[in-house]
């Protein structure tokens, strides 16, 4: 199959040449032959050398490679890069044992796959495309993905409406790819949990906290603790499991706080430690008093544009400042960004300004990321975007 050919403009074949999966449109000397959005080309250096094949797009980011041989993207490519990722996950013990049935599959750049997400909940995989390119092989990675996971998968959701470039104008509606109607009751490190993968955010539930997750419970023992955000209680029911006195569990979203009351009553029925409340972040924590000595500030993205960056910064650093300033003498902060723009040194300096305007001495315990199976390709660092802090609070 011919391809529409890309030529660059000389001296911008170095980041392709250190395997970096962006062509940005400023690159770009020249297009052979008509390309529509969501195609596959061929990119080439000006000097006639083969660089890579990819989806072509409209905007900053042209085309996102995914092979940087000439081979074809056919069902054998699939296969094999599913193949691939399936097996980097079941190195990681989380896919196939016994006491987790929850992971990514597939995390775009980090999987060699560029604008494709892939959560895996007990049976179900949730499908996300973020390009066009993926959207319109969406049903040959489904085929690829039933044909990888065997058994272990009988339904493939596709959940893209929110995630589409919106000037593609593409007619896309969420919906079963293979399989139909089904409420799996996912399983993460021996806990249970509902996902609405329908209508929830991202995928549905946040796989990158499971290992923060897992740290939190080591030190909830004892512990007053107010999770903040907590979209469907995630950090909440690890805490309770750890051994936590109270657990207060705080989320904008009423339907969320649903959900996370009936996750923690899936876990710990009847358990009088936990309480959730539908109310503005910011809101709680001004009128809250000084009853917590553990705090989890999990917001969604603050920035998810540059133009917006200081904006966010100012919005990490109100949050922190006032945790600080309410947290008891002794008590643990784990504080996140999730926001790709904010670099780990922009989140540390805000955080940094928040400690500092509280007065108190704080001291770092751990510094997170996301965990191994939302891997960060080597040779495109912006695929690490989740930046976390544990710290102690005199």
């Amino acid at each position: 199959m011919e391809y529409c050919q890309i030529i660059l403009k000389p001296k911008k074949e170095e980041s392709l040449l250190r395997f970096h999966p962006w062509v940005f449109s400023g690159a770009i000397q020249k297009i052979t032959g008509k390309s529509a959005e969501g195609d596959l080309v061929e990119v080439y250096g000006s000097n006639g050398r083969f660089l890579g094949i990819g989806h072509y797009q409209i905007g900053s980011i042209a085309v996102r490679i995914l092979s940087f041989t000439q081979r074809p993207v056919d069902a054998d490519f699939w296969k094999e890069r599913l193949q691939m990722a399936y097996s980097l996950r079941q190195t990681l013990e989380l896919a196939g044992v016994e006491n987790n049935n929850t992971y990514r599959l597939v995390h775009g750049e980090g999987d060699h796959l560029p604008g494709l997400i892939i959560d895996v909940y007990a049976s179900t995989a949730v499908m996300q495309a973020h390009s066009v390119g993926m959207h319109h092989a969406r049903t040959r990675i489904a085929e690829a993905v039933l044909a990888v996971m065997g058994e272990h998968v009988k339904n493939i959701y596709y959940k893209s409406e929110g995630t589409l470039p919106y000037k593609a104008g593409l007619e896309n509606e969420d919906g079963y790819l293979a399989g139909g109607e089904v409420e799996d009751i996912a399983l993460e490190n021996g806990l249970r949990f509902y996902v609405d993968w329908q209508k929830g955010q991202k995928t549905g539930f946040f796989v990158d906290q499971r290992d923060n997750r897992s740290l939190l419970e080591k030190y909830s023992a004892g512990r007053s603790v107010l999770n903040m955000f907590c979209y469907t209680g995630g950090f909440s029911f690890y805490a309770m499991r750890g051994g936590a006195k109270l657990v207060h569990s705080v989320d904008s979203s009423s339907k969320a706080i649903h959900i996370t009351r009936r996750n923690v009553e899936l876990n710990f029925p009847e358990d009088a430690r936990h309480e959730a409340y539908a109310e503005d972040a910011f809101k709680y924590l001004e009128r809250m008093g000084e009853n917590y000595d553990l705090i989890i500030l999990d917001p969604p993205a603050f920035a998810k544009h540059k133009n917006v960056l200081r904006n966010a910064l100012q919005g990490y650093r109100k949050l922190n400042a006032i945790a600080f300033e309410k947290i008891r003498p002794g008590g643990i902060i784990f504080t996140f960004s999730c926001s790709q723009v904010v670099s780990k040194e922009n989140f540390r300096l805000a955080v940094f300004s928040a400690a500092a305007q509280s007065g108190r001495r704080v001291r770092i315990l751990h510094q997170l990321t996301q965990p191994a199976d939302h891997p960060v390709n080597i040779y495109h660092p912006e695929g690490e975007y989740l930046k976390g802090l544990v710290l102690y609070v005199e």
